[in-house]
């Protein structure tokens, strides 16, 4: 409907301009909002005050001016002009009928749009080191990355869904050490585990699984392990000595052939976690790239000699750095250490400058909110190598704050003691934990009640929507039963007879249903339609509650079977898009 009055409003400007009654040169934004009072109008319009500067007319002249020129519509029954000259439009419920046939005509593809038609965005959501299972902290960013990215292809763009795999870096070397020395336990030898090494007990089983594999054919004595490795911090030590030392030890008692069997034992196991738990959790990708390519393709080399040849690195006590301050960092960067090993910001420079390569009009990185400082970073490398930081957009997400029994659960990948996106899933199933990730802008903290997500009550969001689908559901079940049909057509023919207020208020919330859904793509909000969907199971809940559906008349029964079809057809649309069932019986 917006868009019918957006063009009327524009014939209008065009008319006036033909005319010479408006400069011609004006090219204006045509803007309609829904009014908050009906009283006003269902649409307003700003048009003569946008116009009034460039015109050097008064807003209140052009505006009637404009309505004057506005061409008939059936769906317009009356247009008047508030205040210093907003436009106010009143349909007549035919509009609102209108609506309903729309939807059961577009069935599954109300809504989607072509805004972005021709447009290719990459968005990389998750991308968790693979280092222990997927918590409740990643869920929020794999929940709120997958919404985003189905709703920009919902609204035509080519969307490019990818995971990025930290298979290299100190981190996986830390992992790599950490099932090492499990898999000594249980060849028998005594072990002092590192205070920075990964401690859950997902590690053992890694290890068990590496010494099924390779019996005690890896196997070093623990003394020879720890000699000459620098004091651990509970000896009076420093941890991060501790664990780099004991790394390259290990990694010289086994070789490179050995390491790599402890490393890709690690490796394997926690990202093959991940991509089952991301799937199903519902969550799929198109391309999960490999850090360690970079390197192989010497793509990380080659963005460093890029930013050398832009003089924007410098030697310093045996390592390269990035002079970052030049745009506005608190310090410059190393990019390769003293020791000649490239740095993790050194791989995050090159996978970026490889997203753009590849062509993508805009690239979306969906981050934790404690990397808000590498945000400037990673945009100064990427003006610095010559592209356009514009095109990359991050999105930072705070993390979800699980509470069970009203107390806070804590997390901690390096101490094993957190609760697992499986976890949570098998607690509260997958509906509950994708739709409370996202009902809630990203940038803010979130607490998940998990008595909430599990309750089958009016208060739980979630079922609410869920309950309003199959509410519908259950009246089509009982046609049968009473001995009726529904005929579409006919109710389509009937839905003139539909005056009723709540009848009006359901069709008109269903009406903003393509709007709701192209602000919340355009703007990576999810948490939009979520409210929407509330609102509009509110609207089917109170209608169905004051009125009823299976009456004798048959021209109002079609009518209002049309309208609770269209009104199922909407919800399910929109948890759909949000990664969540539409069930027909609860």
């Amino acid at each position: 409907m917006k868009e019918q009055l957006v063009q009327l409003l524009t014939d209008a400007v065009a008319a006036l301009q033909a005319d010479g009654t408006l400069p011609a040169d004006i090219t204006p934004e045509i803007m309609i909002e829904r009014t908050r009072d009906r009283a006003h109008g269902d649409f307003a319009s700003n048009l003569a005050l946008m116009l009034a500067k460039p015109a050097r007319r008064k807003p209140r002249d052009i505006a009637e001016q404009i309505v004057a020129r506005l061409a008939a519509d059936d769906a317009v029954v009356k247009v008047e002009i508030a205040g210093p000259g907003f436009i106010n439009f009143f349909l007549g419920n035919a509009a609102w009928h209108a609506v309903v046939d729309d939807i059961l005509v577009a069935g599954e593809h109300y809504g989607l749009s072509q805004h972005g038609e021709g447009r290719r965005i990459q968005v990389e959501f998750v991308s968790a080191n693979p280092t222990g299972p997927l918590h409740v902290g990643h869920g929020r960013g794999a929940a709120y990355g997958a919404a985003v990215a189905d709703l920009l292809s919902a609204i035509g763009y080519d969307v490019h869904r990818e995971y990025y795999v930290n298979d290299a870096g100190r981190q996986m070397d830390i992992l790599a050490a950490s099932v090492y020395l499990r898999y000594l336990d249980l060849c028998g030898e005594t072990v002092t585990f590192p205070a920075n090494g990964y401690q859950g007990d997902y590690v053992w089983d890694i290890g068990a699984t590496l010494h099924r594999e390779h019996g005690d054919a890896l196997r070093h004595p623990a003394d020879a392990v720890f000699r000459d490795v620098p004091a651990d911090e509970p000896a009076g030590g420093d941890k991060e000595a501790h664990i780099d030392g004991l790394i390259q030890r290990i990694r010289g008692l086994l070789g490179d052939a050995h390491y790599r069997s402890a490393f890709d034992a690690g490796l394997n196991a926690i990202l093959g976690n991940i991509r089952q738990d991301l799937k199903e959790f519902g969550v799929e990708y198109d391309e999960w790239f490999s850090e360690r390519s970079l390197s192989d393709n010497h793509a990380v080399e080659a963005a460093i000699e890029r930013l050398k040849q832009s003089g924007h690195v410098y030697e310093k006590n045996g390592a390269l750095w990035f002079k970052s301050t030049d745009y506005g960092d608190e310090k410059d960067r190393v990019i390769v250490r003293d020791n000649g090993q490239t740095t993790y910001f050194a791989s995050d420079i090159a996978y970026h400058a490889n997203k753009l390569e590849r062509g993508y009009d805009r690239v979306i990185d969906v981050w934790g909110a404690d990397h808000h400082g590498y945000v400037p970073r990673v945009k100064a490398a990427l003006t610095a190598l010559g592209d356009d930081p514009e095109r990359l957009d991050v999105l930072l997400v705070q993390f979800a704050v699980l509470y069970r029994g009203g107390e806070k659960v804590q997390m901690s990948t390096r101490s094993g003691e957190f609760v697992t996106l499986r976890e949570l899933r098998h607690e509260v199933g997958n509906d509950a934990a994708r739709f409370f990730y996202v009902m809630r802008k990203c940038e803010q903290h979130m607490d998940f009640d998990l008595d909430l997500a599990r309750s089958q009550s009016n208060d739980n969001p979630v079922y609410y929507i869920q309950y309003a689908h199959a509410r519908v559901r259950s009246v089509f079940r009982q046609l049968a039963e009473k001995s009726y049909s529904w005929d579409r057509a006919a109710g389509s023919a009937g839905l003139s007879g539909l005056t009723e207020d709540h009848e009006l208020a359901l069709m008109i919330n269903l009406s903003r249903y393509p709007e709701i859904l192209e602000t919340a793509a355009i703007n990576h909000e999810p948490h939009q339609l979520t409210h929407y969907l509330r609102e509009l199971a509110n609207d089917f809940h109170t209608y169905y509650n004051a009125h009823t559906f299976l009456v004798e008349d048959a021209t109002v029964r079609d009518a209002r079977l049309n309208l609770i079809e269209a009104t199922r057809q909407v919800i399910a649309n929109g948890l759909g898009l949000l990664g969540v069932s539409a069930p027909d019986t609860m």
